[in-house]
């Protein structure tokens, strides 16, 4: 999430009330989380397991509960407790705004889109030309949606990301402040969810299909002409490349990648990345060749026990 300008880093630090270790006029461009950074990001860390990857981040500011060496070419916010910060920045520069119509005013709606009946569209919104958006259908504030896009009845587009600190008393939800982009030519299938991005944005590429119910985790990147049948479910920070299909009932953990052109067979479970160009199955979703060998295997163990026991 970039500001609408840049803020110094004194500014920053004043308006979370911390401490700050830097130039007062260090500039600060966004905030972002660890996996989307950019330089002149802030990003923000409270575990000491992942201190070392923040402060070696893109990220230019690290919003950190504890007193540390500060890179060079870098500055720190110290705070302590870095989520509730991050989250105050979020509210601060992207604050909630409740809508005001069904269809928002500064929604703008290109050339011969329909949309249909019973259709929520919130502030800020942009969809292109020869969209169809059928009825009951929720479009999110800053969601962006390009040409020649289908959305069937009862997709959610920018729900909040499943994102939540454990703490002793409650579950605390980390704001989100991305948004939702759609590229030309996507076909997203009745009930289907995606999610908005925490600080960047949730990209569906251009020529993907999404089956019915299917849903995408915040700040996922699927590429272009993806194939994603019924009932996938895909977590947070998931990298989706080019060409890929991933059959029904597919659970995608967060944070991996699946390579170009991957088959991913129905009622796999994925739990680390995946090369492209090939065929996988299982959970753990594994080479789909391997996979059935180790199935057929399994099969014969009866057999070689009554073999066995025949021996005694």
């Amino acid at each position: 999430m970039k500001f609408p300008k840049a803020q110094s880093l004194e500014n920053i630090a004043a308006i979370i009330d911390c401490e700050f270790v830097g130039a007062p006029d260090f500039p600060v461009l966004g905030m972002n989380e660890i996996h989307v950074v950019q330089p002149g990001d802030i990003v923000f860390v409270d575990h000491p397991k992942y201190y070392d990857k923040a402060l070696r981040s893109q990220a230019t500011v690290v919003l950190i509960n504890k007193k540390v060496d500060c890179p060079d070419g870098k500055a720190l916010l110290i705070s302590e407790d870095p989520f509730r910060d991050f989250n105050k920045l979020t509210h601060h520069f992207n604050p909630f705004a409740p809508a005001r119509a069904v269809i928002a005013d500064s929604a703008k709606i290109g050339k011969h889109t329909i949309i249909q009946p019973n259709v929520f569209i919130g502030n800020n919104v942009v969809i292109g030309d020869d969209c169809v958006i059928h009825s009951n259908v929720a479009i999110y504030d800053n969601t962006i949606i390009g040409n020649n896009v289908t959305i069937h009845a009862g997709a959610v587009l920018g729900a909040d990301a499943f994102y939540y600190k454990n703490r002793p008393e409650k579950f605390d939800k980390l704001l989100s402040g991305g948004n939702v982009v759609i590229k030309d030519d996507v076909d997203i299938g009745a009930l289907c969810t995606i999610d908005s991005g925490v600080s960047a944005s949730t990209i569906i590429g251009e020529g993907t299909k999404l089956d019915n119910q299917v849903h995408v985790g915040h700040d996922t990147v699927i590429g272009k002409r993806c194939l994603i049948a019924s009932q996938v479910g895909i977590a947070g920070c998931v990298l989706i490349e080019d060409l890929v299909t991933i059959w029904g009932q597919v659970g995608i953990t967060s944070g991996i990648t699946i390579g170009e052109k991957a088959v991913i067979s129905a009622q796999s479970g994925v739990s680390k990345s995946l090369p492209g160009h090939k065929s996988y199955f299982g959970t753990p979703a594994d080479d789909f060749r391997k996979k059935y060998k180790e199935i057929a295997s399994i099969r014969l163990i009866p057999d070689i026990i009554d073999k066995l026991d025949k021996l005694k």
